[in-house]
């Protein structure tokens, strides 16, 4: 039976802080789900793979579900980051605000692989998982709000409900090129016409064969 890869990493060779070793631990946990899939993720196998004792993963994450939960919002926050930080330049036009957030909104998700997704899934019916998933939604639709605003008519209530509507569209997307269901150029047209509708004006320039007089 061959044994399990071990992450290796230089910082284990020394004393780390106990931020240090969280992180490295988180990072090796997303490898194990890269790798092995969800269901190997136990603290027991976590501990294998850091170079560490079964203590020291109880003593970060306490139970594998606090481990799948602080994975999850790592992943998560980590595709906030990113998208914050490509969404950060100011006063584009409003067609140019679409295909920016149709692009960078998918390329953040699809880059995480399909991880972000199977650790939902094996969160499926926790109701941490679901407190922490509502959080990580809010934050996002909170995101397209903020730059959407400039470009919308709507009223703040009806813009935050578009938002959440878009957001979700975003990750089902998100979800079919991950698993090949769709190209990202694909996924990317059919976003840019949903985030479109939202600004006005941008529906007609942006559907094909519209009339853009």
């Amino acid at each position: 039976m061959e044994k399990p890869k071990v992450a290796v990493d230089n910082r284990t060779a020394g004393r780390l802080s106990k931020p240090e070793r969280r992180q490295q631990l988180l990072e090796t946990a997303r490898l194990i789900v890269r790798e092995e899939g969800a269901d190997r993720l136990t603290l027991g196998h976590l501990a294998v793979r850091a170079g560490v004792s079964k203590p020291v993963t109880y003593e970060h994450f306490e139970t594998r579900t606090g481990l799948l939960i602080e994975l999850y919002r790592w992943i998560d926050t980590e595709r906030i980051t990113a998208f914050r930080t490509l969404m950060a330049q100011d006063k584009r036009p409003a067609r140019e605000t679409v295909a920016a957030l149709a692009k960078t909104y998918l390329a953040c998700g699809t880059d995480q692989g399909d991880e972000f997704h199977a650790v939902g899934a094996a969160l499926a019916g926790s109701e941490e998982k679901a407190g922490v998933y509502q959080e990580l939604v809010d934050a996002v639709i909170e995101m397209f709000v903020e730059v959407l605003r400039p470009h919308s008519s709507l009223r703040p209530e009806s813009l935050a409900l578009a938002s959440a509507a878009l957001v979700a569209a975003g990750d089902a997307l998100t979800t079919a090129v991950t698993r090949g269901n769709c190209s990202a150029a694909e996924a990317e047209e059919v976003f840019s016409v949903l985030i479109g509708a939202v600004a006005p004006g941008e529906v007609r320039e942006l559907m094909p064969g519209a009339n853009n007089s």
